[in-house]
């Protein structure tokens, strides 16, 4: 392994992780290039440590420092590739800021991503955890990608099903894809572009601006502009976007729920199961707007814990816990985070 790899020691993350809480890596290596990492193995570039992948840092809990060899990854580029099937092809480099390149597909006259507008993070990190917002999904528009192997050394391009895609999940998260670091994403837009404008609160935003004939660019900036009225700027206050995911139970145990409480919010799901709002769960918990110390729940969305200034991992993963437990025993749902706690 050459010994030119500008590794860093004892370096801040502070920066690079949307919560703004404090942790430290062991050592740091922000890779630019797709060949830093020919050679790479599980214990890296001779310094005992295991490799910790680091994206934008929108889906991560900090709660202590990384004993790891940080790989954050910042390999940018981003073109048009070609045609295939009826759909064009786009590719972008992992470490390219996700909303930044929606806009850029806008910018080429694509049409496709605009509902995943304003969401934090990289390119690379939309498929680790399957993105979705208003109606799409990553899998919705995925072509392929490229990753790097840590445990072979190797280069290898994985298809929508190579990567197993589920509601928030992929297999990057689990065993299968623990080694893989992905270099690049390829996207398949369709070149016969249709709004999807099945999300309620979408379509109701789109009429109500009486737009009839919506184009991407304005299907954009509708979900922007919604995005902005209901979550918090991570640049002004700390946070990782939704904290829970949204729980799936069978069609009997929503039937049951319901007649306890009638309002509870439920979308009926292909497989006969029913996904539930667990912003609405948490916020007949009473916990919107509410403090724990210095971590707390935004006010105008329950769903997204925020660090209100000089909150720890600890103290966020604190309120986590309070609020799952609330809800365990109010209405016998588990609450899973989003984020991957390190």
């Amino acid at each position: 392994m050459p010994n030119t790899l500008p590794i860093e020691h004892d370096v801040s993350l502070q920066a690079f992780n949307t919560f703004g809480l404090p942790a430290r890596a062991r050592r740091y290596l922000r890779v630019t290039h797709a060949d830093q990492l020919d050679g790479l193995r599980g214990d890296s570039a001779g310094t005992g440590l295991p490799c910790f992948v680091l994206g934008g840092g929108s889906n991560v809990l900090l709660t202590r420092d990384v004993e790891a060899l940080v790989l954050h990854m910042a390999i940018e580029g981003r073109e048009v590739i070609g045609e295939e099937d009826g759909k064009t092809l786009v590719r972008a480099g992992a470490g390219e800021n996700w909303h930044a390149f929606v806009q850029y597909t806008l910018d080429q006259g694509l049409g496709g991503l605009e509902n995943l507008s304003l969401i934090p993070g990289t390119v690379g990190a939309a498929p680790i955890q399957n993105i979705g917002a208003y109606g799409l999904e990553i899998k919705d528009v995925f072509h392929s990608l490229t990753v790097f192997d840590l445990a072979t050394g190797e280069r290898r391009t994985l298809t929508g099903q190579d990567c197993r895609f589920g509601y928030r999940d992929s297999v990057f998260k689990h065993a299968g894809g623990a080694n893989l670091v992905v270099l690049d994403v390829t996207f398949a837009l369709p070149r016969d572009w249709q709004p999807n404008l099945r999300y309620a609160e979408l379509a109701q935003a789109v009429a109500t601006a009486g737009i009839d004939a919506p184009t991407p660019r304005q299907v954009s900036d509708t979900v922007v502009a919604i995005r902005r009225r209901k979550l918090p700027d991570p640049a002004e206050i700390g946070n990782a976007g939704s904290f829970f995911k949204n729980p799936v139970v069978p069609g009997a145990r929503c039937r049951a729920l319901l007649e306890s409480f009638p309002q509870l919010v439920h979308h009926a799901q292909p497989d006969g199961s029913e996904k539930l709002a667990a912003g609405w769960l948490i916020d007949q918990c009473g916990w919107k707007g509410k403090n724990m110390g210095a971590a707390g729940v935004y006010p105008k969305q329950a769903l997204v814990l925020v660090n209100n200034g000089g909150a720890t991992g600890a103290d966020v993963m604190a309120l986590a816990r309070a609020i799952q437990q609330d809800v365990l025993e109010r209405f016998g749902v588990e609450l899973e985070p989003e984020p991957v706690f390190i």
